[in-house]
């Protein structure tokens, strides 16, 4: 896919240099040529200039990018012009960054495609993965949807997957059980696998090394969580 990213900051530089090393070809601007200079050399194309300015703004192309992307953050006057400019011009998919709530309810007025809260959503993330204490992974699905990865706890070892109530008592939806086992490698050294089963019987006995893959929000696994921990 091909991205414009205005703004190449530090947030925007990052995003273009994660970007272009996935493989999609990244156009970048921004009015500071030293923030240019810094990557340059690892996006399709850049630009030094003022995207404040609606002249400007239309040299860059606008209709040719999958997205165009507001990496703007210390300056709010900034962002939400370009914000502004681009809707003008009928940009057809905008995503821009908000380092706060006003500077968030602004930009929801504009009904873009996406807004990008990377500060909010990095401490979220930084407090989600304390309270779990490295015992549980999870991936969010929506906004409150998550799929959750967990060891079985040592006071789970020997309860059967029925007896564990996940989804009666807890709204959690069970997807899969990892299988933990000793096995023998080609040099007959003894090595721990794990193996996903999507099918398994519901009186399995859960064995230490075995984890669970689930789904369901937040606050329902945080429940069962705390309660096993």
């Amino acid at each position: 896919m091909k991205y414009l990213i205005i703004g190449l900051g530090h947030y925007g530089a990052t995003l273009a240099m994660e970007l272009t090393a996935m493989g999609h070809e990244v156009v970048g601007a921004d009015g500071n040529g030293l923030h240019v200079d810094s990557v340059k050399d690892r996006m399709a194309a850049s630009f030094v200039l003022d995207a404040t300015d609606e002249m400007a703004l239309s040299v860059l192309p606008l209709k040719s990018v999958d997205a165009v992307i507001v990496a703007i953050g210390d300056n709010f006057g900034a962002s939400v012009r370009i914000v502004s400019l681009l809707k003008k011009l009928k940009v057809k998919r905008i995503y821009a960054r908000a380092v706060d709530e006003v500077h968030k309810g602004v930009l929801e007025a504009f009904s873009i495609d996406r807004i990008l809260t990377p500060e909010q959503d990095a401490a979220r993330l930084l407090a989600q993965q304390l309270e779990l204490d490295g015992g549980a992974e999870f991936f969010q699905i929506d906004g409150n949807t998550y799929v959750f990865k967990l060891e079985i706890p040592e006071k789970l070892v020997g309860y059967h997957i029925n007896e564990l109530n996940l989804e009666q008592e807890f709204g959690l939806k069970l997807i899969s059980l990892v299988q933990g086992k000793q096995v023998k490698n080609f040099l007959g050294i003894s090595v721990f696998e794990k193996e996903v089963a999507n099918a398994f019987p519901e009186d399995y006995a859960l064995q230490k090394g075995d984890g669970l893959v689930c789904y369901g929000s937040y606050s329902s696994f945080m429940q069962f969580w705390k309660s096993v921990r």
